[in-house]
């Protein structure tokens, strides 16, 4: 019998697939990433109930044996919370271990984030490379933008709704004239399409962001620099005099890969002082 991995909605119950539902109906075990949103999706789809294993980052080594002996006796359905299992979800290395064992797979279409807002962009998609979440932290988070634009390739990421802002903040640091489109809340009730520079996206996000965020981003290829780097005292001296905070600079410069938000905070702060001393003795 196979190990199937099985697409679910991504919000919208009306994107479930015939062969989706057969399959749960069929499978003698469920392997979720979330055994509660598995139990409510089922409810929702008027599937009876079934036997649920949990499979995720923290318990794979445990588990694994255990999933495949049942694959070899038993169809097994494998989902993901939402969409295709794999995609910056569980899944891969247990097809890894599958095939390994010699256990088939099947792998059944379905619902997609990053193959629906790489189509929706309108972005050219000869080639396009998906890079998933971007690092946390502002280094990294460049870093990681500068690889992405060497591919000359629309590039798709998924983000949370927590750290958007420093993702566009960095892409518009680094390429302020990118194209960027962005879907939040695909599929959903209030889902929201935003087409232009990453400044423009980020302006037209309100406040308090929610939902499940993935955005592309058009080929792009970034200008040599021909100057040495601004210093950066004169850059934080400069938002100093726009009125912004030293925790703003710090999550600005930060955001677009100047250094550790900690450290950029103490060198904002002690400039903002240098400043308030030099104010007073006037």
């Amino acid at each position: 019998m196979p190990l199937v991995l099985v697409p679910t909605p991504l919000g919208n119950l009306g994107d479930v697939t015939q062969r989706a539902l057969a399959t749960l109906r069929a499978a003698e075990l469920v392997v979720a990433e979330d055994t509660r949103v598995a139990r409510t999706l089922l409810h929702a789809l008027h599937i009876g109930a079934k036997e649920l294993w949990s499979y995720r980052e923290q318990n794979a080594a445990a588990v694994t044996n255990g999933i495949i002996e049942r694959a070899r006796e038993s169809l097994v359905a494998v989902v993901s919370d939402a969409g295709m299992p794999g995609i910056s979800d569980p899944g891969t290395e247990l097809v890894a271990a599958a095939r390994a064992a010699g256990v088939a797979v099947e792998v059944l279409p379905g619902p997609s984030a990053a193959l629906g807002v790489a189509v929706l962009s309108g972005f050219p998609l000869r080639r396009f490379c998906f890079e998933g979440f971007p690092p946390r932290t502002g280094s990294a988070r460049r870093s990681a933008f500068e690889r992405a634009f060497a591919h000359d390739a629309t590039t798709i990421w998924y983000e949370s709704p927590k750290r958007i802002r420093e993702s566009l903040a960095a892409l518009a640091a680094l390429a302020p004239d990118a194209r960027v489109f962005l879907v939040r809340e695909y599929t959903k009730r209030f889902e929201q399409q935003v087409l232009g520079s990453p400044t423009q996206v980020a302006e037209a996000l309100e406040e308090p962001i929610r939902g499940e965020i993935a955005f592309a981003v058009a080929p792009y290829r970034l200008e040599p620099e021909t100057s040495a780097p601004e210093d950066l005292d004169t850059r934080i001296d400069a938002l100093l005099k726009e009125g912004r905070s030293a925790k703003e600079i710090a999550r600005a410069l930060a955001a677009a890969g100047a250094g550790d938000r900690r450290a950029l905070y103490a060198r904002a702060s002690a400039r903002r002082s240098m400043g308030d001393e030099g104010a007073s003795e006037q």
